[in-house]
């Protein structure tokens, strides 16, 4: 299928090629047309958070619930408690009013006690009702209410939006982090083949998938939350995985060019070994990511969702459109080197002249001195991954945002003026068995009472009854910031022994909502079902590697090394950002809370991505021990063939992951740093020195099959690409000769 696949599209490049134009356009067009749409928001379905975010339907409350403007005094102005101060805010709030999807606003001397004011009088804020959800806020709509009060600057007030509003204005585009990655794999792909035409090539098809994806994800926003985090986790990794799947297959192309065989051809037999490779490469990347379904919330659906579609497209584009390109600019791509005679086996010449290079003189180290080697890959991969062991989940919230922001500025003057709890008030309801009177009403006080009465609450708003009088609400501010963990201790307390105690016998039935609540409840759910998206991951992935090479040993030991790469990388992300260690270098003030998805989310992907590696490193391994039958000299020769060409993939991934440190958001960077750290010390600690020591050690156990599981087994023939099997070695041992037909492998993707 993949060699009629290949021919067709090289044979029609022109026709494919405007295609995929024809898609871009209609995705960019339609973006342009309904908008792309992120939000922050979390559900967590059968939480008590969520229950009490449900309630508020009783209360009639607007889509986006009340989102802070803040108004600020600086000093030599006069103080918001000054009649003429005062008369320009009434002002600006009634402009506000006037603004489009504006349902309701709430001065800082609402009667109703539901305004603020400091105590000094120098910092309010308005409470902006609005019709819109949080994710359906856009910038323009924070910046026409921002312009609307005008009344209030002009009275030498400094305004700030907070909130959904701040967050709406704060989005930010990653568009310079693509550039430099972008930019990166030029310079390393132009060293690399010498060939500007050659290094370009896996940028188009890098560039194309980018723009799809990000259209795609973008538009899927409408339908589902989609964290803005969950765009630029796709964005990096559907660059990296485009670049990379591009360059083996590449690589292929000009080996089998070099080789004499014409264009057409090289395009289809490239897409038939190496892009055969791909596509298992990119399917395994996609199921790990699928495993997030098994967490059971909305927010990691999401995350899955659009990185996974980011691989779809680039697998798409490497097996159709990249063939038709390679047809197009096939003169241009062939090495200068090649002086028209056909190399009889340009596996096997491409093999000889790697280990004339520096990976074959050190694979030959590492086959030589396999248990020291390995000793030294163990205790370097553990002192990185020690860290790990203090890892916690944590809140971020808008005090970890940078300096400057519209989200940071009013998180700080809602802080010194009111209190850190102020940015992230806790909403408790209850439903009464009966209707109440009044807030004076027993069933209602007793619970104000016990509210105000328990430890790290602050204050204690009125109590809000709904229009049937069965529904009751109070907000409550925490004398801790958000993100402490002691808020987090006051949510359980809550739960657990206040509102439990003040309703005994009541029939109430109580919740507690609120971002601190719904954080907790999310690191909690995530901490449960984590052991199980794990199991799965490591399941299908070692289920997929026995399908490929026909090896237990090699399924199992396959994924305990990519565990070993990605505790590593939780080393660095505890060292880094739980503990502050280097944390001023990526743009960080100091330490900062991991949200329990980061771990989740990194673990499945790098998983995913540890499988390329894997793919093309152990079919050329593969593929050299059924020509000779000599474990100790395949995976020799595997190594030297395929550490160049793996190391550079890792290189460029690498650098695309590196240059999103430069965005402001702190789970984008734990991305970044996470994922280069694992890629990096998978390409070359993981591949170049553990798995062939291990290999080198085990011996002819590596390639051992029960008889019963063979049978059970289909036949794959990962990299074959169509042009007939090898035929193992004539001094092969005979069980290895009649595995000869189990897996045909040729060295392209390599």
């Amino acid at each position: 299928m993949f060699l009629s696949v290949g021919r067709w599209c090289a044979r029609r490049p022109k026709r494919i090629l405007a295609t995929w134009l024809l898609l871009i356009a209609l995705s960019t067009g339609a973006v342009a047309v309904f908008g792309k749409v992120t939000t922050e928001a979390v559900t967590i379905p059968g939480s008590d958070s969520q229950a009490a975010r449900d309630a508020g339907a009783a209360f009639h409350d607007s889509a986006s619930g009340r989102q802070p403007v803040v108004l600020y005094a600086p000093p030599g102005a006069a103080p918001l408690t000054s009649p003429e101060t005062k008369r320009a805010v009434e002002a600006a709030a009634r402009a506000v009013e006037d603004v489009p999807h504006v349902v309701a606003v709430t001065t800082p001397y609402d009667p109703s006690g539901r305004g603020a004011l400091s105590a000094d009088g120098r910092t309010g804020y308005l409470s902006v009702e609005l019709d819109l959800s949080g994710r359906e806020i856009a910038a323009d709509t924070t910046r026409s209410i921002v312009d609307a009060t005008a009344p209030a600057t002009g009275a030498g007030l400094q305004v700030t939006a907070g909130g959904d509003l701040a967050a709406a204005e704060d989005k930010g585009s990653t568009g310079h982090s693509e550039i430099i990655g972008l930019t990166a794999a030029f310079a390393i792909l132009a060293v690399g083949f010498g060939s500007l035409v050659a290094a370009g090539v896996p940028l188009l098809i890098g560039a194309i998938g980018l723009a799809i994806s990000l259209s795609v994800i973008g538009l899927v926003g409408h339908l589902m939350d989609m964290p803005s985090s969950g765009t630029t986790i796709a964005a990096m990794i559907g660059l990296g995985v485009g670049i990379d799947y591009t360059l083996f297959c590449l690589t292929r192309f000009r080996e089998l060019r070099a080789a004499g065989v014409d264009v057409q051809d090289a395009a289809a037999r490239t897409t038939a070994g190496s892009g055969k490779a791909v596509a298992f490469a990119g399917c395994a990347v996609i199921t790990a990511l699928a495993g997030l379904a098994l967490g059971g919330l909305p927010l990691l659906h999401a995350l899955a969702l659009a990185p996974g579609i980011a691989v779809l497209v680039a697998m798409a584009l490497t097996l159709t459109l990249l063939p038709a390109v390679l047809a197009l600019l096939g003169r241009w791509l062939t090495p200068k080197a090649h002086a028209g005679e056909p190399s009889p086996d340009p596996a096997r010449s491409g093999e000889t002249a790697g280990r004339a290079r520096g990976w074959g003189r050190a694979a030959e180290f590492v086959a030589a001195r396999p248990w020291r080697l390995l000793l030294a890959g163990l205790a370097l991969t553990g002192a990185l991954a020690l860290p790990a062991s203090q890892l916690t989940f944590g809140q971020l919230d808008a005090g970890d945002k940078a300096a400057g922001t519209s989200s940071r500025t009013a998180y700080d003057r809602l802080a010194d003026a009111f209190g850190p709890g102020a940015n992230g008030p806790l909403q408790v309801t209850a439903e009464l068995t009966s209707p109440a009177s009044g807030p004076g009403d027993g069933q209602v006080s007793s619970v104000t009472e016990a509210l105000r009465g328990t430890h790290g609450v602050a204050t204690v708003a009125p109590a809000q009854l709904s229009t049937d009088k069965r529904h009751v609400r109070w907000q409550v501010t925490p004398t801790t910031a958000p993100g402490d963990p002691a808020t987090a201790g006051l949510v359980r307390t809550l739960r657990e022994q206040t509102l439990p105690q003040a309703t005994a016998g009541s029939g109430q039935i109580t919740h507690v909502g609120g971002m601190s609540a719904v954080q907790d409840d999310l690191n909690e759910r995530l901490a449960r079902r984590m052991p199980v998206v794990v199991g799965f991951v490591l399941a299908v992935a070692a289920l997929l590697l026995l399908l490929a090479f026909r090896s237990p040993v090699i399924a199992v030991k396959a994924a305990l090394m990519n565990l070993i790469s990605v505790a590593a990388s939780y080393g660095v992300l505890t060292a880094v950002f739980q503990w502050g260690w280097g944390a001023s270098l990526i743009g960080l003030e100091g330490p900062v809370p991991i949200p329990g998805y980061v771990p989740l989310l990194m673990f499945a992907v790098l998983f995913g991505l540890s499988m390329d590696y894997e793919v093309f490193l152990l079919s050329a391994v593969r593929a050299a021990y059924l020509r000779r039958g000599d474990n100790r000299e395949a995976v020799i020769s595997g190594l030297a063939g395929t550490g160049r060409i793996i190391t550079s993939a890792a290189l460029i991934m690498v650098s695309v992951f590196l240059s999103y440190l430069l965005s402001d958001d702190p789970v984008v960077k734990m991305f970044g740093l996470g994922l280069a750290t694992a890629v990096a010390l998978d390409a070359t600690v993981v591949r170049g020195v553990l798995v062939p020591s291990t290999m080198v050690l085990l011996g002819r156990a590596n390639w051992w099959l029960p008889g019963w599981l063979d049978r059970l087994l289909p036949h794959m023939d990962v990299e074959d690409d169509g042009h007939g099997p090898e035929q193992p070695a004539a001094e092969a041992p005979d069980e290895d000769r009649a595995d000869s037909a189990d897996l045909t492998l040729t060295r392209g993707a390599s």
